[in-house]
Order: C-alpha cells, then sequence, then structure tokens
C-alpha cells in the first residue's frame, strides 16, 4: 500500500463497484472501504476483492459488530473501519487477519482501541475535534501509533493535520457521491494524490 489515503464509497452500488475501484487505484488511492448501510455492501466488497484484491487494500466501513466482521471477512474484505470504538469489533478483526481501524475521540477511546490490537486510530469526526485537539491527543499517544483524519479533511488542509500529527485521511463525499460518473471519481482522486503528494512525501 502506497499512500495513507482510504476512499470511502458511501452509497456504491455493486454494479458501479468495480468501475470505480480499477478509477481509484488508476489514480493512485489503493485502500478502499464500501459502508456497510451502503446498497448490497457484501456484493460490491466481494466483487472488487475478487478482481482487486491483489492490488489494494478492500473492506468495509460502519463496521460495528463482531458478527459483521465475519460476513466481510467471508466476502473477501481485508480492511475494517468503524465510526466507533468497539474492543471486541476490533479483537474479532485481528483474529481474522484484518487490518483493524476504529474511530474514536478521546484518549480513552484511543488507549481502549490500541489495547485491544487497532492497527491505526480514525479520529471521526475530525472537523469537530479540530487539529489543535489532534495535537493534544497525539502528545500521549504512542510515537508509532498512526492516526488517520476522518470528516471534513481534503486536499485543502492535509497540511494542518500533518502539522497536528495525522499520518493519513479517510475521504468520503470529496472523491465520491452516488451518481457520480467514473470519469469524475477519477478526476477527484487524482487530485486528492496530488495534494497528498506534495503535503506528505
Amino acid at each position: 500500500m502506497s499512500r495513507k489515503l482510504i476512499a470511502i464509497l458511501r452509497g456504491l452500488k455493486p454494479d458501479e463497484s468495480l468501475a470505480v475501484t480499477e478509477a481509484l487505484i488508476a489514480a493512485g488511492i489503493d485502500r478502499i472501504e464500501v459502508p456497510l448501510n451502503s446498497p448490497e455492501p457484501l456484493k460490491s466488497i466481494r466483487r472488487m476483492a475478487d478482481s482487486f484484491g491483489r492490488d489494494a487494500l478492500i473492506g468495509a466501513g460502519t463496521v460495528l459488530t463482531a458478527e459483521e466482521v465475519a460476513v466481510v471477512a467471508e466476502s473477501g474484505g481485508k480492511l475494517i473501519v468503524s465510526p466507533n470504538c468497539n474492543p471486541e469489533v476490533i479483537r474479532r478483526t485481528k483474529a481474522l487477519g484484518l487490518a483493524s481501524f476504529p474511530g474514536v475521540f478521546t484518549a480513552t477511546e484511543c488507549f481502549s482501541a490500541l489495547a485491544a490490537g487497532a492497527d491505526g486510530l480514525k479520529i471521526f469526526p475530525a472537523f469537530t475535534m479540530g487539529a489543535k485537539g489532534l495535537a493534544a491527543l497525539k502528545a500521549v499517544l504512542p510515537p508509532q501509533c498512526e492516526v488517520y483524519a476522518v470528516g471534513g479533511v481534503g486536499p485543502d488542509n492535509f497540511s494542518e493535520w500533518r502539522d497536528a500529527g495525522a499520518v493519513g485521511f479517510g475521504i468520503g463525499t470529496a472523491v465520491f457521491t452516488p451518481g457520480m460518473s467514473v470519469n469524475e471519481v477519477q478526476t477527484r482522486a487524482r487530485e486528492i494524490v496530488a495534494a497528498y503528494d506534495r503535503t506528505m512525501t
């Protein structure tokens, strides 16, 4: 995996999943989640994992239960992203050999997630915490802890979040909304990748 960018494809439909995934990978984004409140998300994940699993880290977002982790794994998903910190979800994710990125907002949630085995932390919603809040958290987190900012984050403020300690970003509506053409998804993805490369490398 090259760039620490996770595309959040909320609302993606199975019949558009392969074209959108191909466009994202071509643009340079190879970490992709389909939130489980999308239409037939497991069908999309299965198709994407079958076709692009060797080229991208594909999985699910809005994963709330250990049972959901299991069905995502059965569908070929390798990435589990949640809006909250549920140690049971994290432990099941790691037991199945998947990547775990739970949502956190407080120091207590951060340390609970890390104790359960999380691979990285998803600050959500980042726009509510603000970069100053993240900087305060980073002062007490283990230095090797990878923090992703998600929610209100985009090319215009990558540098602000980088300076606060974020190493990656989750990008939702800035890269994909239902009904968007594949060409537009790829154009937006390329712009995001270019901004990431300018800021983070």
